[in-house]
């Protein structure tokens, strides 16, 4: 008898074990994975130059710097480029937010886009823009609306490329062009 009692408890505790084993497990908490910013800094200037010339000036009041290497301007910045010796500006970009693509060296600017091509006196608006820092230059999407006002005149379509200091540029379809007088008169 007391080989049969021995053996039902270790035959009840066996059973204990093994319906415990078949309860629902917790579940263990779900990997949450940042995906934000690691490193915010207020009152952004970043300069690029070459052999001790100054090229280009960032400035901006906020920028947020990824994983990937990408770079957030949220709050506006401005893009200044410089001439060959680094002296004197020759064109200016500025934007409500930009986006550095680190993987494309490319810029991506939103929301009343101006650049400024200050020799030439030449000035371009627009709502997005593409700068691309390897090739030098600045582009927008085919269906976006542009207007380049000289001068003389005022120029409106829709895509446009240039290259960095907005000295060249061509509109992919124009849709008009005024001289300054008439697209002042146009627009009361």
């Amino acid at each position: 008898m007391r080989g049969g009692r021995g053996r039902l408890a270790a035959c009840l505790v066996l059973v204990g074990l093994l319906a415990g084993g078949c309860q629902k497990k917790e579940d263990a908490p779900k990997k949450v994975i940042y995906t934000g910013p690691l490193l915010e800094t207020e009152n952004v200037v970043e300069l690029l130059s070459d052999s001790a010339r100054l090229h280009i000036r960032l400035t901006a009041p906020l920028a947020q710097r990824f994983e990937n290497g990408d770079l957030l301007y949220p709050k506006s910045a401005a893009i200044t480029f410089y001439d060959k010796k680094g002296k004197h500006v020759v064109n200016t970009i500025n934007a409500r937010w930009i986006k550095f693509d680190n993987a494309k060296q490319l810029y991506i600017l939103r929301g009343a886009v101006k650049v400024t091509n200050v020799p030439q006196q030449q000035k371009l608006n627009t709502e997005e823009l593409f700068y691309n820092r390897s090739q030098q230059k600045i582009y927008t999407d085919s269906a976006m609306f542009v207007r380049v006002q000289t001068p003389a005149e005022v120029l409106t379509g829709y895509g446009l490329t240039a290259n960095q200091d907005f000295s060249r540029y061509g509109i992919h379809r124009p849709t008009g062009t005024f001289t300054l007088n008439q697209a002042q008169s146009l627009g009361k």
